[in-house]
């Protein structure tokens, strides 16, 4: 196992879930402990929108001891208000707090947050500066490569936030104007490596052990966080320990137990949001779920009509008698 240290936070693992707007609910983030992630990462919430006392700021937020350690993830761009979020989001007692510096979602980065960010470098020190001023608990960064091709500036951004205070940097191994593809630019987080002595988490294109091992090798990152690779594989990090720890490939699980995991995944969703938002948001894990398998395009037409646990059951039975 690694060793990563946030602050005075000691961390046995591999890999991390990462912060996953939409994604990285509680359901999802108790499954993916249970596979075997060191620790997780919440939805980002909006800093103005803790401040204002915010409804689903609150729900982000909000972290259970079966998902420890765990982080939540701040996003805006005023440096006061961030810290002012903070401090009024130490009730929900996380072991230590992420600042988004890489969302490239436009209704983010249009104002200013996420990954419009990294356009500033020294608003990114301010920003980190204010938060770990007032903060009881480490402060960590996530960002990206930089904006574009043409401003490629995660090491510039990442020393400034280091001097700032930060206890660990998170790198995305693409620049927002990239959102999730091409292949990801390892070669930025190695150099961020060698350009602080915080750690750096490597982002980007871990899907399996030998991506982890490929990307730990390449890089020299201190530890891994996997977000679209665990998309209806919350398994994905018990692949991952089981390859670093000692070369053993898992392949993925039966299609039996595929679908017994979504389903319990689901009715978590449902238990915690209640049936009518968590069968809605079921619609887009259940279509991560049965990717690849035989039928999987027709299969996506019912999903979009699933109204109900039940049916979702039925249509996993679908699934496992199609192959």
């Amino acid at each position: 196992m690694m060793i990563l240290k946030i602050g005075g936070l000691i961390i046995d693992g591999f890999a991390s879930l990462a912060p996953m707007a939409g994604v990285a609910d509680r359901a999802f983030r108790e499954l993916c402990k249970e596979y075997g992630a060191a620790f997780t990462v919440g939805e980002m919430a909006s800093a103005k929108g803790i401040t204002y006392n915010d409804r689903k700021s609150s729900e982000l937020l909000s972290l259970t001891s079966s998902e420890r350690p765990a982080a939540i993830q701040l996003f805006g761009h005023e440096p006061d208000v961030m810290a002012d979020a903070l401090l009024r989001a130490m009730k929900y007692e996380p072991d230590f707090v992420d600042i988004n510096m890489g969302c490239p979602a436009p209704k983010v980065a249009g104002n200013g947050g996420g990954s419009a960010l990294m356009k500033d470098p020294h608003l990114c020190g301010e920003i980190v500066k204010a938060c770990v001023k007032v903060s009881p608990v480490p402060v960590t960064v996530k960002m990206r490569t930089g904006w574009d091709d043409n401003s490629i500036n995660a090491i510039e951004v990442a020393k400034i936030c280091e001097d700032a205070g930060a206890a660990a940097i998170t790198v995305h191994g693409r620049t927002r104007a990239q959102m999730y593809s091409p292949p990801v630019n390892m070669d930025v987080i190695r150099d961020v490596k060698k350009a602080v002595s915080i750690p750096v988490i490597g982002n980007g294109d871990v899907t399996d052990g030998k991506s982890a091992l490929n990307m730990l090798e390449y890089t020299g990152c201190d530890f891994l966080a996997v977000g679209r690779g665990s998309l209806g594989r919350p398994w994905v990090f018990e692949m991952i320990n089981k390859y670093l720890r000692d070369g053993t490939v898992m392949e993925e699980p039966p299609v039996e137990e595929r679908m017994a995991v979504m389903v319990r995944h689901i009715k978590k969703l449902c238990l915690y949001k209640g049936d009518r938002i968590g069968i809605k948001e079921a619609r887009k894990h259940a279509a991560w779920y049965i990717k690849g398998q035989r039928g999987a395009a027709s299969f996506r037409n019912e999903i979009g009509a699933i109204s109900s646990i039940d049916e979702l059951e039925c249509l996993a039975e679908k699934v496992i008698k199609s192959t």
